[in-house]
């Protein structure tokens, strides 16, 4: 573990950096629009159960 910093030599920060936030985006983006295409509606259902 105390030689971790050595993988910096093989991957550029910056395009992992660029790439990890694209992932990021992409997997929240995808998720979103799962959850939406569902038709699981939170608002109906806590109107459902009287809350």
């Amino acid at each position: 573990m105390a030689k971790f910093y050595k993988i910096w030599l093989i991957f550029d920060p910056r395009r992992v950096f660029v790439a990890q936030g694209v992932f990021l985006f992409l997997l929240a983006a995808m998720i979103h629009l799962v959850v939406l295409s569902s038709g699981l509606n939170w608002f109906e259902l806590a109107a459902a159960s009287g809350q």
